[in-house]
């Protein structure tokens, strides 16, 4: 059995700020439709904060820096190494694209790939001199963070540095959010009323270099992509409003944070019971709060009320039953133009043939008639309500109307008049068919001669 302690509490917190850090401009990239640039910038900049490091360690062997100041200068050199690579990474990638004459994506492979690959290699040839561990540049080391604490608080320096960071992404947001929303949306308007959406841009670059390597020790250079989009990704499924969005992303980091660390935890004495290891294997918190961050965009992909998957399929059957509902009214109703008697119309299996639908579909669609009180069995027959007749009536006239519409303006074979007119028929308003009506004059058949009925009474 696992209990909460505050180690765990101060592990999570460290992983949810840094998370909720990401979460700010990496939203702004997702709206913009550059989340390439957020992974980019989070390889890019692992140049600068290697060569800052390595600055930094040099100067300390060589008596320029002491050990009281050593973790200031150089959180602000590897601040600064990461700014310079973020907005070099952006420039770089906007030369290439304009001189290179490459699509802006390319671009941005060529140079980030680049750097990346560049930083792995300081990486590796400095590691034993600098005490630089490759695992950790990668994955993080959330872990250890409680050991490297501000004495004065008896706070984790990882936990205040990103939080810090958190503070000033939502202070410039707050500052600039109509400038931003404005630049993120139309790009070309914000330039034509005279605001800098370039400089805008560059700034955006640089707020995201540096919030990468806040999150960089804690987190990871590679798990800092989760970060930065999946939690902006599951916050655009939730919401359409700006800040709805900005609030679920902060959200979505936080609960992906704590619940990564509760499963990093929990998974392996599960995994050891369910396969009978010998001892349970080790798991990555970074790793586990990336896990956890899509596991959420996968609940919202899924569950979302407005753009989730389930929310779609039910909107599509929703419509698919309506649509045939109105087919099945409108083969009602031209039967009653026929002269069918009342209660001897049509049957279930009548309609499924008529209109190529699958029986079970056909019974769903009468179920929503019946329920509308639309259509009424008599003497095992379907026949229409006073409701129903007029409803009909909106819909044939509908199809009829907008056949004449059409044979008027295309040279259409009758096939294509009456395969559009079916679809229309479905979607015509009153206002729409009384302007289309006008137009052909009032008509009083369709192009195949058949009466066209009255608009039905409000």
């Amino acid at each position: 059995m696992w209990d909460w302690s505050p180690l765990d509490t101060w592990i999570a917190l460290t992983g949810a700020l840094a998370a909720m850090s990401c979460a700010l401009p990496g939203t702004l990239l997702v709206l913009r439709r550059q989340s390439l640039l957020g992974d980019a910038l989070s390889h890019a900049t692992l140049p600068g904060i290697v060569l800052a490091f390595l600055a930094v360690h040099w100067a300390e062997q060589a008596g320029w820096i002491s050990r009281e100041t050593l973790p200031a200068i150089r959180s602000a050199a590897l601040f600064a190494g990461a700014g310079i690579t973020g907005v070099g990474c952006g420039m770089l990638a906007e030369l290439l694209r304009r001189w290179g004459r490459l699509e802006p994506s390319a671009a941005l492979g060529v140079v980030y790939t680049t750097l990346f690959a560049f930083g792995l290699l300081l990486v590796r040839a400095a590691a034993d001199q600098a005490h630089i561990d490759p695992g950790c540049v990668l994955y993080g080391n959330l872990e250890t963070v409680v050991t490297d604490t501000v004495t004065r608080w008896n706070v984790p320096r990882a936990a205040l540095l990103n939080g810090l960071v958190l503070l000033i992404n939502a202070g410039l947001l707050c500052l600039c959010f109509k400038e931003l929303q404005l630049c993120t949306f139309d790009a070309d308007l914000a330039r034509a009323l005279g605001l800098p959406a370039e400089k805008l841009h560059l700034g955006l670059l640089a707020a995201t270099g540096a919030t990468v390597v806040a999150a960089f020790e804690s987190v990871g250079s590679i798990l800092v992509i989760a970060m930065l989009i999946v939690p902006a990704a599951t916050a655009v499924l939730l919401s359409d409003r700006l800040s709805g969005v900005f609030a679920w992303a902060l959200l979505a980091a936080a609960a992906a944070a704590f619940l990564g660390h509760a499963a990093a935890v929990m998974v392996p004495p599960v995994l050891q019971s369910l396969f009978r290891l010998p001892q349970p294997g080790e798991v990555s918190t970074a790793g586990m709060m990336a896990l956890a961050a899509g596991g959420l965009f996968l609940l919202a992909w899924l569950l979302a009320p407005q753009h989730g998957w389930l929310r779609r399929q039910l909107y599509h059957g929703e419509l698919q039953t309506r649509v045939l509902a109105e087919d099945i009214l409108g083969v009602l109703f031209r039967l009653e133009e026929l002269g069918a008697p009342t209660g001897q119309t049509i049957g279930t299996a009548q309609l499924s043939a008529t209109l190529h639908a699958p029986v079970w579909r056909v019974w769903l669609a009468l179920w929503y008639l019946r329920r509308m009180q639309w259509i009424e069995r008599q003497d095992d027959g379907l026949t229409l309500t006073s409701h129903g007749r007029e409803r009909g009536r909106e819909l044939v006239r509908s199809h009829r109307l907008w056949e004449a519409y059409l044979a008027k303006h295309f040279a259409l074979p009758d096939r294509s008049l009456h395969a559009a007119a079916a679809e229309a028929e479905h979607f015509l308003s009153a206002p729409e068919r009384a302007q289309i009506a006008a137009e052909l004059q009032q008509p009083a058949h369709d192009p195949h001669g058949r009466a066209i009925p009255p608009e039905p009474r409000t």
